[in-house]
């Protein structure tokens, strides 16, 4: 069977024959294998199986769909941003409780999955780590970032791109918008389809979360891990993010966005009645290779 290449980077390239997928194992493999099979045990149906080993890679199974730069076109669409943000509350719910005997240690030097309040993080939960059927997830990827923290952080990365904080131009031409986004309104939408009672301080928290990040990559450059040497030469580290361009320039309507601190984080729905509306639509979908 012929083997297609799925992703490369400098630091990485995935390769699928047939249904499965090769991961090259990274310094932090151990942890995202455990995580994937704690995502297994309790019916996560979304993330990938880990299938088995080929040398130095894991093996995980193929899900079928669009994902990748195809991920942004159904994630413009309100039916997949509100979909989008039920998937990361049903991957928060399916974390809250785990606590394995052996502590996970992380991408980042971190230990463990939280204390108190928090989960392990999926951390680069964005529309190209979606797999989409039409505008339906179908399939979460790529937990290599995965970290314990608070789960609102995973919520305010993913406005970043969700929202997104980015300018019309770059909507227009590259993230597959008809028309400038309503970005007060898509954030409204996540926050509500997520379940927080309120998005008063979510720009707040994306400003911060990005702030976080860029501080995060620039140490990783330094301590030589490739993907972050990569992004750091690029600049990643180092600009403005798309949340602080876009605050700066904030028309005044927008204020009661921008302030209110941290506060109005308060889950509205159960985490039942988000999980069940998750697996609905993932009925709805394709089912894995």
């Amino acid at each position: 069977m012929a083997e297609e290449i799925l992703q490369r980077r400098d630091d990485r390239v995935l390769t699928r024959v047939g249904p499965a997928v090769r991961h090259p194992r990274h310094p932090c493999s151990s942890a995202t294998r455990a995580l994937l099979e704690h995502l297994s045990e309790v019916a996560f149906m979304p993330s990938p199986r880990l299938l088995g080993t080929d040398g130095d890679a894991d093996l995980l199974s193929y899900i079928p769909g669009a994902s990748g730069a195809d991920g942004w076109a159904p994630a413009v669409t309100e039916e997949g941003l509100a979909a989008a943000a039920r998937l990361l509350r049903s991957y928060h719910d399916a974390v809250r409780d785990w606590r394995p005997e052996i502590e996970p240690v992380w991408f980042d030097g971190s230990v463990g999955t939280g204390g108190p309040g928090e989960v392990v993080c999926h951390g680069d939960f964005g529309p190209w780590n979606i797999v989409w059927d039409g505008n339906k997830p179908v399939g979460l990827l790529d937990f290599e970032y995965a970290r314990p923290g608070d789960p609102l952080n995973d919520v305010a990365y993913a406005c970043e791109y969700f929202a997104p904080f980015r300018d019309d131009a770059e909507c227009l031409r590259w993230l597959r918008y008809p028309e400038p986004p309503d970005r007060r309104r898509r954030l409204l939408i996540f926050a509500e389809s997520y379940g927080l009672s309120s998005a008063d301080g979510l720009v707040d928290r994306v400003i911060a979360v990005q702030s976080d990040m860029r501080v995060r990559v620039a140490r990783l450059a330094d301590e030589g891990f490739p993907r972050q040497v990569d992004l750091g030469g690029r600049g990643i580290s180092r600009r403005a993010t798309g949340a602080d361009r876009l605050v700066i320039a904030a028309p005044v309507s927008d204020r009661p966005l921008i302030g209110g601190g941290q506060a109005g984080f308060t889950p509205k729905k159960s985490a039942a009645r988000h999980s069940h509306q998750y697996s609905q639509d993932a009925r709805r979908g394709q089912a894995y290779a």
